[in-house]
């Protein structure tokens, strides 16, 4: 005869969280959800204190707290409103920042892309494979190049063209789509535009975007030619999230391939594109997953 957790019909969650750290939240949040009659799957958690400088005479600062917590719980509306009451006055105790999400919950992603397609079929392949926890609403471009890609995975397709002209009737007809479409994070696969600082505030903590590792040794043109002309020993890719300062979003996922004298520009090239998709796809993983806090200028990735 099992328990009564194991008798009733259950579902499974993540609870996510910072704050303030101070001794006694493992157990009171992990005690809150006891009283609901959860059980503990998964538990990562990590005290930050590195960064914090204490001043002259002021005792050590108590730093910064971070956890993920993976658990089940009876099923229905009306234990997860329970969850959420006995979750609410820990909260409000501690000035934390948290989140609850069923467990593999799918988030609705949008795509946009301009002529590099490599990073969009890696995320396409993955997500039909079921290796990301996403549903891929739609693809958006500044280019037609990827609409018979997009639509072989069913997946609807917008031609958006911008200049410096129509770049506001642009980002209002994404913000339209995104709205249409219920879309919960935007992931740029090398869309090769720059967002104005207003549509990025909008975004905030909702777009991901990917480039190379060379920035900002090696702008504009053809940087692994020019990588290949100084002799580069490693190729890499970045993956974090969108804010004002061009390509300096808080990083989520880096990669890195050694390389050598006997690599060519196109091997740099190659090498770079798998960095690239890499470093793109651990990044949705993770946010999708609930495993990153995004701390002032930097992540935290509980995985």
């Amino acid at each position: 005869m099992g328990t009564l957790l194991e008798q009733a019909e259950t579902a499974q969650y993540v609870l996510t969280l910072d704050c303030p750290d101070s001794p006694g939240i493992v157990h009171q949040v992990s005690g809150a959800l006891l009283e609901q009659g959860s059980d503990i799957i998964d538990l990562l958690q990590f005290s930050d204190r590195q960064h914090l400088r204490p001043v002259a005479g002021a005792p050590e600062p108590d730093g910064h707290f971070f956890m993920r917590l993976h658990f089940s719980a009876p099923a229905g509306e009306l234990a997860l409103a329970g969850l959420r009451a006995v979750l609410e006055p820990v909260a409000h105790r501690h000035g934390m920042r948290w989140a609850l999400r069923p467990h593999g919950a799918k988030r609705r992603v949008l795509i946009m892309v301009s002529k590099f397609e490599h990073c969009l079929n890696d995320l396409l392949f993955r997500t039909r494979t079921g290796e990301l926890p996403v549903e891929v609403v739609a693809v958006v471009s500044n280019h037609q190049d990827h609409r018979r890609l997009a639509e072989w995975h069913g997946i609807p397709f917008f031609h958006v063209p911008v200049t410096a002209d129509t770049k506001p009737e642009a980002e209002a007809r994404l913000l339209g789509l995104m709205a249409e479409f219920d879309v919960e994070l935007v992931v740029l696969a090398r869309y090769m535009q720059v967002l104005s600082d207003g549509l990025t505030r909008r975004l905030d903590g909702r777009a991901i975007n990917i480039h190379h590792s060379f920035l900002p040794s090696f702008k504009g043109a053809k940087p692994y030619h020019q990588a290949y002309a100084r002799g580069v020993k490693t190729v890499g890719a970045t993956a974090h999230y969108v804010n004002s300062e061009l390509d300096e979003g808080p990083i989520i996922s880096q990669q890195v391939v050694e390389v050598d004298h006997s690599f060519g520009p196109e091997d740099l090239v190659a090498a770079g594109r798998d960095t690239e998709c890499k470093a793109l796809s651990n990044a949705v993983r993770w946010h999708c997953e609930g495993r990153v806090i995004v701390q002032g200028n930097r992540t935290i990735v509980l995985r």
